[in-house]
């Protein structure tokens, strides 16, 4: 493996490793903290309750939402423009599919086919219908992740890098690399599993680094598709993200849902010239859509007439991501290691459930486990983020 890669790897699995000691105590559906003593991104966003300076600008009043958690940030300047418990860590549900997309987008070759496993084929709901030793082409897989949110797809997608372990441990290196340091991925699908959480304000950094990426708004604007599950049938692929065809602007986003996460969402807009970050956890069913529809209202009105709570911080410099020696049949994209890497980024979900809802099922970790390189890997790479902002 390319000496990169293993960097890239190394300096993300400190996620890993927080993986392996937060397994041994489930993770709430509510916030277990709030980013340590100094919140990134500013100290306003350390607050817990609705964080807004409505000021004497005669911007609209923030408008209630029925969400635990949420931010409103402009994806342009970085600007934060209104939070509620925006570091809290919740369940992020299928909006984690977002990580997982600008995670092996820029490291996957589109054109390459994986062969499903068993593993992958036997995850439940919300599947594509992959059958064990079929090969699938990456693009559609990545179509049917962001369209029906297919939890088999992510798992198929996590081993065309060469098993899910090292998949799991790119995901979580990407999440150190945009400073996402609440959340840490368990399950490629975001399906609940202990351990595994994420908060609004990673998931608006995470969104920011999707916009950077035009094959991910290429697949995540798709409405309609088809998926070929063998010679002899396909199946339909609809968008769930409603936003895209009821709101004007809308660009993007992601739905999210588990019982035990309730609905979250990713949401982004754009609007005379003005982009807009949206997302929201732990929210009633079916509610996510419209509080989000009314945040972005509320945020285009107030952009530049309220002063900011905070900032969306810029990604971490790391090397292109190199090619991977893979047994997925060359799906390992050979140009990776020549591709810039884009800001932060991007988000989709639906994540709402009661504050200390129970994690259910086993994850992935207990099933198939992480390789000891990516469980080291992830560790290191959270340590020296944490190292690196104490310092600063």
């Amino acid at each position: 493996m390319p000496d990169r890669f293993i960097a890239r790897v190394a300096f993300a699995v400190a996620a890993a490793g927080l993986v392996v000691a937060a397994v041994a105590a489930p993770a709430s559906a509510s916030a277990t903290g709030t980013g340590g003593p100094q919140a990134i991104g500013g100290a306003q966003l350390s607050g817990r309750g609705v964080i807004v300076s409505h000021g004497s600008s005669g911007a609209g009043k923030l408008p209630g939402v029925q969400a635990s958690a949420f931010v409103i940030a402009d994806a342009r300047t970085g600007q934060v423009l209104a939070a509620k418990d925006p570091h809290g860590w919740y369940r992020p549900a299928s909006t984690l599919k977002v990580l997982t997309a600008v995670s092996l987008i820029p490291l996957l070759n589109p054109n390459a086919t994986v062969v499903a496993s068993k593993q992958a084929a036997s995850v439940s709901p919300d599947v594509v219908g992959l059958i064990p030793g079929h090969a699938y082409k990456i693009s559609d897989l990545f179509t049917a992740l962001l369209t029906i949110s297919a939890n088999d797809a992510a798992v198929a997608l996590a081993q065309a890098t060469g098993s899910l372990g090292k998949g799991m441990a790119v995901i979580n290196a990407e999440a150190r690399l945009l400073q996402a340091d609440d959340t840490v991925a368990v399950e490629p699908n975001g399906l609940d599993a202990p351990g595994q959480h994420t908060s609004a304000y990673d998931m608006a950094l995470i969104a920011r680094r999707a916009l950077g990426l035009p094959a991910f708004l290429k697949y995540d604007q798709t409405i309609t598709a088809k998926f070929g599950v063998s010679k002899k049938k396909s199946v339909p692929l609809y968008n769930q993200n409603s936003l895209l065809t009821s709101y004007p602007g809308a660009i993007g986003g992601k739905i999210g849902w588990t019982s035990a996460a309730g609905a979250t969402y990713i949401g982004m807009a754009r609007r005379n010239g003005v982009t807009l970050i949206v997302t929201l956890l732990h929210c009633p069913a079916l509610t996510e859509i419209d509080s989000a529809k009314s945040l972005l209202n509320w945020g285009f009105a107030a952009d530049g007439k309220v002063a900011p709570v905070g900032t969306l911080v810029s990604a971490l410099h790391s090397a292109a991501p190199a090619p991977v020696r893979s047994a997925a049949a060359g799906a390992v994209d050979r140009r990776a290691a020549a591709r810039p890497r884009a800001a932060a980024g991007a988000v989709d979900g639906r994540a709402a459930a009661r504050p200390q809802a129970a994690a259910s099922g086993p994850s992935t970790l207990t099933t198939a486990g992480y390789s000891s390189v990516g469980i080291l890997a992830a560790g290191l790479g959270f340590a020296y983020t944490r190292r690196q902002r104490s310092r600063a």
